[in-house]
Protein backbone atom coordinates (compact mmCIF):
# COMPACT_ATOMS: atom_id res chain seq x y z
CA UNK A 1 0.00 0.00 0.00
CA UNK A 2 1.22 3.38 -1.03
CA UNK A 3 2.33 5.62 2.06
CA UNK A 4 0.51 9.31 1.64
CA UNK A 5 3.99 11.78 1.72
CA UNK A 6 2.85 13.74 4.69
CA UNK A 7 2.43 10.42 6.82
CA UNK A 8 5.86 9.38 5.68
CA UNK A 9 7.38 12.71 6.61
CA UNK A 10 6.02 12.62 10.03
CA UNK A 11 7.36 9.32 10.84
CA UNK A 12 10.82 9.71 9.99
CA UNK A 13 10.63 13.03 12.12
CA UNK A 14 9.67 10.49 14.74
CA UNK A 15 12.15 8.08 14.18
CA UNK A 16 14.33 11.26 14.26
CA UNK A 17 15.83 11.42 10.47
CA UNK A 18 14.92 14.45 9.38
CA UNK A 19 17.61 15.67 7.84
CA UNK A 20 16.52 19.24 8.86
CA UNK A 21 19.16 21.19 11.10
CA UNK A 22 17.76 22.68 14.28
CA UNK A 23 18.10 26.48 14.82
CA UNK A 24 21.74 25.83 16.35
CA UNK A 25 22.98 24.43 13.84
CA UNK A 26 23.49 20.88 14.21
CA UNK A 27 22.67 17.84 12.33
CA UNK A 28 22.00 14.45 12.87
CA UNK A 29 25.16 12.50 13.36
CA UNK A 30 27.43 16.01 14.07
CA UNK A 31 27.61 18.37 17.13
CA UNK A 32 27.81 21.93 16.64
CA UNK A 33 28.34 21.02 12.89
CA UNK A 34 27.76 24.79 12.19
CA UNK A 35 29.86 26.17 15.00
CA UNK A 36 32.66 23.34 14.04
CA UNK A 37 32.39 24.43 10.15
CA UNK A 38 32.74 28.00 10.67
CA UNK A 39 35.33 27.28 12.60
CA UNK A 40 37.59 25.30 10.48
CA UNK A 41 36.82 27.88 7.99
CA UNK A 42 38.15 30.74 9.86
CA UNK A 43 41.37 28.97 10.69
CA UNK A 44 41.83 27.80 7.36
CA UNK A 45 41.58 31.30 5.89
CA UNK A 46 44.34 32.70 7.92
CA UNK A 47 46.80 29.54 7.53
CA UNK A 48 46.40 30.03 4.36
CA UNK A 49 48.46 32.71 4.01
CA UNK A 50 50.29 31.50 6.77
CA UNK A 51 53.52 33.54 5.23
CA UNK A 52 51.77 37.01 5.79
CA UNK A 53 49.64 36.34 8.90
CA UNK A 54 52.15 34.29 10.90
CA UNK A 55 55.66 34.52 9.62
CA UNK A 56 54.98 38.76 9.22
CA UNK A 57 54.28 39.62 12.56
CA UNK A 58 57.37 37.17 14.23
CA UNK A 59 59.51 38.93 12.05
CA UNK A 60 57.96 42.13 13.58
CA UNK A 61 58.95 41.31 16.53
CA UNK A 62 62.63 40.33 15.87
CA UNK A 63 63.23 43.57 14.50
CA UNK A 64 61.66 45.02 17.71
CA UNK A 65 63.82 42.82 19.91
CA UNK A 66 66.77 43.90 17.94
CA UNK A 67 66.64 47.15 17.80
CA UNK A 68 64.82 47.83 21.56
CA UNK A 69 67.26 45.40 23.02
CA UNK A 70 70.40 46.95 21.48
CA UNK A 71 69.86 50.15 22.23
CA UNK A 72 68.88 50.34 25.88
CA UNK A 73 70.27 46.63 26.73
CA UNK A 74 72.70 48.64 29.29
CA UNK A 75 70.66 51.89 29.98
CA UNK A 76 67.42 50.09 31.27
CA UNK A 77 67.05 48.24 34.53
CA UNK A 78 63.41 47.08 35.21
CA UNK A 79 63.72 44.06 37.85
CA UNK A 80 66.84 42.74 39.95
CA UNK A 81 68.58 40.04 38.03
CA UNK A 82 66.49 40.76 34.66
CA UNK A 83 68.37 41.66 31.67
CA UNK A 84 66.62 44.24 29.80
CA UNK A 85 66.28 42.19 27.06
CA UNK A 86 64.75 39.22 28.96
CA UNK A 87 61.75 41.52 29.85
CA UNK A 88 61.55 42.78 26.80
CA UNK A 89 60.49 39.42 25.02
CA UNK A 90 57.53 38.38 27.20
CA UNK A 91 55.98 41.66 26.50
CA UNK A 92 56.54 41.25 22.90
CA UNK A 93 55.44 37.86 22.81
CA UNK A 94 51.90 38.94 24.43
CA UNK A 95 51.98 41.95 22.14
CA UNK A 96 51.74 40.08 18.95
CA UNK A 97 48.99 38.03 20.36
CA UNK A 98 46.71 40.18 20.84
CA UNK A 99 47.82 42.15 17.82
CA UNK A 100 47.10 39.60 15.96
CA UNK A 101 43.82 38.11 17.60
CA UNK A 102 42.27 41.32 16.86
CA UNK A 103 43.64 41.39 13.34
CA UNK A 104 41.87 38.20 12.33
CA UNK A 105 38.59 38.72 13.42
CA UNK A 106 37.74 42.00 12.50
CA UNK A 107 39.92 41.46 8.85
CA UNK A 108 37.39 38.46 8.46
CA UNK A 109 34.42 40.13 9.07
CA UNK A 110 35.02 43.49 7.14
CA UNK A 111 36.33 41.65 3.83
CA UNK A 112 33.60 39.39 3.50
CA UNK A 113 30.70 42.96 4.33
CA UNK A 114 32.87 44.28 1.57
CA UNK A 115 32.85 41.18 -0.92
CA UNK A 116 29.34 40.15 -0.31
CA UNK A 117 29.97 36.75 0.91
CA UNK A 118 28.67 37.02 4.36
CA UNK A 119 25.36 36.05 3.08
CA UNK A 120 26.80 32.69 3.01
CA UNK A 121 27.46 32.47 6.73
CA UNK A 122 24.11 34.18 7.72
CA UNK A 123 22.24 31.83 5.79
CA UNK A 124 22.87 28.54 7.61
CA UNK A 125 20.78 28.43 10.68
CA UNK A 126 24.09 29.27 12.72
CA UNK A 127 22.97 30.66 16.30
CA UNK A 128 25.02 34.25 18.04
CA UNK A 129 26.57 31.79 20.16
CA UNK A 130 28.41 29.45 17.39
CA UNK A 131 29.24 32.31 15.64
CA UNK A 132 31.00 33.92 18.56
CA UNK A 133 33.12 30.66 19.23
CA UNK A 134 33.78 30.31 15.75
CA UNK A 135 35.55 34.20 15.12
CA UNK A 136 37.02 33.98 18.53
CA UNK A 137 37.67 30.73 18.94
CA UNK A 138 39.93 31.23 15.62
CA UNK A 139 41.51 34.75 16.65
CA UNK A 140 42.49 32.70 19.68
CA UNK A 141 44.08 30.12 17.58
CA UNK A 142 46.39 32.41 15.00
CA UNK A 143 47.58 34.79 18.28
CA UNK A 144 48.54 31.57 20.12
CA UNK A 145 50.60 30.72 16.44
CA UNK A 146 51.93 33.67 15.95
CA UNK A 147 53.04 34.19 19.82
CA UNK A 148 54.47 30.58 19.79
CA UNK A 149 56.31 31.78 17.08
CA UNK A 150 57.64 34.65 18.65
CA UNK A 151 58.91 33.32 21.75
CA UNK A 152 60.47 30.36 20.05
CA UNK A 153 62.70 32.86 17.61
CA UNK A 154 63.10 35.10 20.81
CA UNK A 155 63.67 32.82 24.06
CA UNK A 156 67.35 32.38 21.53
CA UNK A 157 68.39 36.16 22.10
CA UNK A 158 67.77 35.99 26.55
CA UNK A 159 68.26 33.76 28.82
CA UNK A 160 64.18 33.05 29.94
CA UNK A 161 62.62 30.95 32.75
CA UNK A 162 59.22 29.64 32.71
CA UNK A 163 58.28 30.47 36.99
CA UNK A 164 53.98 29.45 36.20
CA UNK A 165 53.09 28.08 33.21
CA UNK A 166 49.56 28.28 34.46
CA UNK A 167 49.50 32.12 34.38
CA UNK A 168 51.45 31.77 30.69
CA UNK A 169 48.40 30.01 29.42
CA UNK A 170 45.74 31.55 31.57
CA UNK A 171 46.61 35.59 29.98
CA UNK A 172 47.50 34.38 26.38
CA UNK A 173 43.79 32.58 26.58
CA UNK A 174 42.09 35.35 27.69
CA UNK A 175 43.76 37.97 26.21
CA UNK A 176 43.37 36.39 22.63
CA UNK A 177 39.90 35.91 23.34
CA UNK A 178 39.20 39.51 24.49
CA UNK A 179 41.63 40.80 21.28
CA UNK A 180 39.39 38.43 19.28
CA UNK A 181 36.41 39.68 20.58
CA UNK A 182 37.01 43.69 20.27
CA UNK A 183 38.19 42.52 16.46
CA UNK A 184 34.57 41.04 15.87
CA UNK A 185 32.99 44.19 17.33
CA UNK A 186 35.28 46.32 15.01
CA UNK A 187 34.51 44.29 12.36
CA UNK A 188 30.81 44.17 12.71
CA UNK A 189 30.86 48.13 13.48
CA UNK A 190 33.04 48.94 10.11
CA UNK A 191 31.40 49.38 6.85
CA UNK A 192 34.82 50.32 5.14
CA UNK A 193 38.16 49.32 5.52
CA UNK A 194 39.39 52.90 6.91
CA UNK A 195 36.35 52.47 9.48
CA UNK A 196 38.67 49.64 10.30
CA UNK A 197 42.43 50.92 10.42
CA UNK A 198 41.11 54.24 12.68
CA UNK A 199 39.72 51.66 15.05
CA UNK A 200 42.92 49.72 14.97
CA UNK A 201 45.46 52.87 14.94
CA UNK A 202 43.45 55.09 17.37
CA UNK A 203 42.45 52.35 19.93
CA UNK A 204 44.19 48.93 19.46
CA UNK A 205 47.76 50.30 18.77
CA UNK A 206 48.28 52.54 21.75
CA UNK A 207 46.41 50.99 24.33
CA UNK A 208 48.86 48.10 23.01
CA UNK A 209 52.34 50.33 23.07
CA UNK A 210 50.91 52.13 26.34
CA UNK A 211 50.68 48.72 28.19
CA UNK A 212 54.25 48.12 29.71
CA UNK A 213 55.69 46.00 26.62
CA UNK A 214 58.49 48.15 26.31
CA UNK A 215 59.10 49.33 30.35
CA UNK A 216 58.05 48.75 33.79
CA UNK A 217 55.11 51.22 34.24
CA UNK A 218 57.04 52.37 37.81
CA UNK A 219 59.10 54.32 35.65
CA UNK A 220 56.48 56.71 34.79
CA UNK A 221 55.50 60.12 36.66
CA UNK A 222 52.25 59.37 38.84
CA UNK A 223 50.21 60.68 36.17
CA UNK A 224 51.20 58.10 33.83
CA UNK A 225 50.86 55.37 36.45
CA UNK A 226 47.49 56.05 36.52
CA UNK A 227 46.53 56.23 33.06
CA UNK A 228 48.38 52.68 32.72
CA UNK A 229 46.14 51.48 35.58
CA UNK A 230 43.29 51.96 33.28
CA UNK A 231 44.45 50.46 30.71
CA UNK A 232 43.40 46.60 30.23
CA UNK A 233 46.13 45.18 28.14
CA UNK A 234 48.53 46.53 30.96
CA UNK A 235 46.76 43.71 33.24
CA UNK A 236 47.27 41.38 30.65
CA UNK A 237 51.24 42.08 29.52
CA UNK A 238 51.56 42.31 33.23
CA UNK A 239 50.08 39.05 34.42
CA UNK A 240 51.60 37.49 31.39
CA UNK A 241 55.38 38.63 32.10
CA UNK A 242 54.83 37.36 36.27
CA UNK A 243 54.42 33.65 34.43
CA UNK A 244 57.97 34.06 33.20
CA UNK A 245 59.86 35.98 36.58
CA UNK A 246 57.36 35.39 39.26
CA UNK A 247 57.55 39.02 39.73
CA UNK A 248 55.08 41.86 38.07
CA UNK A 249 53.73 45.76 38.86
CA UNK A 250 50.05 43.88 40.09
CA UNK A 251 48.84 40.58 41.56
CA UNK A 252 48.36 38.14 39.00
CA UNK A 253 45.43 37.31 40.62
CA UNK A 254 43.86 41.17 40.53
CA UNK A 255 45.04 41.25 36.63
CA UNK A 256 43.44 38.09 36.00
CA UNK A 257 40.05 39.28 37.40
CA UNK A 258 40.31 42.79 35.97
CA UNK A 259 40.62 41.29 32.74
CA UNK A 260 38.05 38.84 32.97
CA UNK A 261 35.78 41.29 33.36
CA UNK A 262 36.85 43.23 30.99
CA UNK A 263 36.30 40.41 28.75
CA UNK A 264 32.99 39.25 30.18
CA UNK A 265 31.50 43.13 29.19
CA UNK A 266 33.20 43.23 25.11
CA UNK A 267 31.76 39.58 24.94
CA UNK A 268 28.37 41.02 26.06
CA UNK A 269 28.52 43.75 23.65
CA UNK A 270 29.32 40.79 20.78
CA UNK A 271 26.82 38.72 21.67
CA UNK A 272 24.60 41.26 21.27
CA UNK A 273 25.25 42.64 18.31
CA UNK A 274 25.16 39.27 16.71
CA UNK A 275 22.00 38.78 18.22
CA UNK A 276 20.90 41.85 16.59
CA UNK A 277 22.27 41.29 13.22
CA UNK A 278 23.59 44.97 13.70
CA UNK A 279 25.47 46.03 10.01
CA UNK A 280 25.14 42.50 9.70
CA UNK A 281 21.58 41.30 8.49
CA UNK A 282 20.29 44.92 7.74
Amino acid sequence: MKIPHDVSQGAAGARGDDPIAEPGGSLPGGVLIGFRTLLYKEVLRFWKVSFQTVAAPVLTAILYLLIFGHVLEDRVKVYDQITYTAFLVPGLVMMSVLQNAFANSSSSLIQSKITGNLVFVLLPPLSHWEMFGAYVGAAVVRGLAVGLGVLLVTVWFADLHVFNVGWILAFALLGAAMLGTLGLIAGIWAEKFDQLAAFQNFLIMPATFLSGVFYSIHSLPPFWQAVSHANPFFYMIDGFRYGFFGVSDVSPVVSFGLVAAAFAVVATIALRLLRSGFKLRH
